[in-house]
């Protein structure tokens, strides 16, 4: 039996959750408040954790969300959380080839927001970039030559960004990409974050997420 992805095993997770709090909720005649629902999700993934139902890779974050949700209670905001996983691991499953071709027009749509694009240079010590106060993207040209073949990603490639995250990801994700959360300690461009694209759209850490229409 081959070992599940990161990717497959919190998709699992989260329409499991919802699938187990749409049934608890389906038991009562009045819609349950945000704090019982909270609740509900919170013993659920204690259950979860303590049983061993899911695959080991996601168990961090159940760990991270069991915290919250005792801590912040409804604000943890867990029935948001999982539908929001499942909305971007289903477009991630869906698009998981010609990654190379959706960076490019991910950083086209980008250059059409305004956003300073910047792809020609190689990026391999610390930089600063005078982009003025405009959003900026900056990709090393080696890694687009190197890890890109045909239109398809053979290695992951990282971008380095400053501006609107929530534009970002969402821009990224319409083109079918994930990104990992912003990283500016691994970032290699000063006032940027670090965010990497895998391949076949797999990443070992749960994406950047972003507000959508359910």
């Amino acid at each position: 039996m081959t070992a599940p992805t990161y990717n497959q095993a919190i998709l699992e997770l989260a329409q499991a959750g919802l699938n187990a709090l749409n049934q608890w909720s389906a038991q009562f005649q009045s819609p349950r408040t945000p704090a019982q629902q909270s609740h509900y999700l919170c013993s659920w993934m204690v259950e979860s954790l303590k049983l061993k139902r899911f695959d080991k890779l996601v168990a961090d974050n159940l760990n991270e969300w069991i915290r919250n949700a005792r801590s912040q209670g409804a604000g943890a905001q867990l029935p948001q959380l999982l539908s929001s996983i499942v909305h971007h691991y289903t477009i991630a499953k869906q698009y998981p080839d010609a990654l190379g071709d959706k960076l490019q027009q991910l950083l086209t749509a980008l250059d059409e927001l305004d956003w300073l694009v910047v792809d020609d240079a190689s990026i391999n010590a610390k930089l600063k970039l005078a982009s003025n106060g405009a959003a900026s993207i900056v990709v090393s040209v080696d890694e687009l030559e190197a890890n890109i073949q045909a239109g398809e990603l053979i290695s992951p490639i990282t971008l380095y960004a400053r501006g609107n995250e929530t534009q970002l990801g969402q821009q990224a994700l319409q083109h079918g990409i994930i990104l990992t959360p912003g990283n500016k300690k691994a970032s290699l461009i000063k006032h940027h974050k670090a965010y990497q694209i895998g391949v076949a759209n797999q990443l070992t850490q749960l994406c950047l997420l972003t507000p959508f229409d359910a």
